[in-house]
């Protein structure tokens, strides 16, 4: 929790380079977007679950992989904002797709939000009980208020108006796809800041040692609460941008597989690396839709290899695999 005093006239060194970074950061996003555009138009539908889900696993990352807790019920935000959406467009004719988002992304920061007061207060192995009751709970509840959420057969009726009133959400899935390009851009450039602020660095602290956080007067609970409703909300977009693009909202968007997959997702690609969390979704839907398709029978073992596979020899993810090999280049080259 110390640290070396930082001189005024390193600090703008500092934020240039981070700011240098994010742009760069930002422009390999925007040009692997464009490619992926331009070799895959057939799958587009594709390529924006994934981003979807990648706003799921980022939200995990902010939870677990910055702030320590461990839960096995984060779907219960993706689902929270997936249906908020949803309902809001099928029960009361609102089509707008950013009042949507917006919808979505509050939906998810109130389910965190509430959700977090249980969850926060086990530890360990009493953590994630709390977290799978909580998503098995809403699971029954979508299910129940079938009048609502559609029960088993899904909620549908989802028509999104043209964004911006000019583009059309269309067969293709060119809106859908770009309107998830440009969601995924700003939360990565708000995230960025959120875990380099010093309530992401208080968050970091919590994660390493809590009990001396509390001894210097921060409130780790409330701390703890506030970070899971911004990471609720960032999963309420991906729900959101899940019911515009699909025009459907089905229970398996409150599953505890899918908390688990995103689970298997941030550690795959790297926990506490908003890269790994990109790069874990990225390679694991892709590898499950090209698997699936090619086996339909066996697929998950073969996804099972691949994660032992990594998890053996990559234990910090794929992103801690690339970092570890370029350290070893610039070492040789120096």
């Amino acid at each position: 929790m110390t640290g070396f005093p930082v001189s005024a006239a390193t600090t703008p060194n500092l934020w240039q380079r981070s700011a240098r970074a994010d742009a760069i950061a930002v422009l390999v996003v925007a040009a692997t977007a464009l490619v992926l555009f331009l070799l895959f138009p057939q799958s587009l539908a594709l390529l924006t679950r994934i981003v979807a889900i990648m706003l799921l696993v980022l939200s995990l990352d902010l939870v677990t992989g910055y702030s320590g807790v461990a839960t096995l019920g984060h779907a219960t935000v993706f689902g929270a904002g997936a249906y908020a959406a949803g309902i809001l467009a099928a029960r009361f004719g609102v089509a707008d797709p950013l009042l949507m988002l917006a919808i979505g992304a509050l939906a998810g920061a109130l389910a965190g939000g509430v959700s977090s007061l249980v969850i926060l207060r086990g530890h360990g192995l009493g953590q994630l009980v709390l977290s799978i009751a909580i998503v098995q709970l809403a699971h029954e509840m979508a299910n129940k208020f079938s009048s609502w959420t559609g029960g088993s057969d899904g909620l549908s009726g989802i028509m999104p108006s043209p964004l911006f009133g000019l583009f059309r959400f269309d067969l293709w899935g060119r809106t859908g796809y770009w309107l998830a390009v440009a969601l995924l851009i700003i939360v990565f450039l708000v995230l960025r800041a959120v875990v380099r602020s010093p309530f992401g660095m208080l968050c970091r602290g919590i994660k390493q040692d809590p009990v001396r956080v509390r001894a210097m007067g921060a409130p780790v609970y409330f701390t703890l609460v506030k970070m899971y409703a911004i990471a609720g909300a960032v999963a309420g977009l991906g729900g959101a941008l899940s019911a515009i693009s699909t025009k459907v909202v089905g229970l398996d968007s409150l599953s505890f597989s899918l908390s688990a997959e995103a689970l298997v997702m941030l550690v795959l690609g790297g926990t506490g690396k908003i890269f790994g969390a990109m790069l874990g979704t990225i390679v694991f839907v892709w590898f499950e839709d090209i698997v699936s398709a090619i086996n339909p029978f066996h697929w998950l073992t073969i996804v099972g290899v691949l994660l032992v596979v990594v998890v053996l020899f990559a234990p910090k993810g794929l992103v801690g695999a690339i970092e570890s090999v370029v350290s070893r280049m610039r070492g040789r080259k120096t």
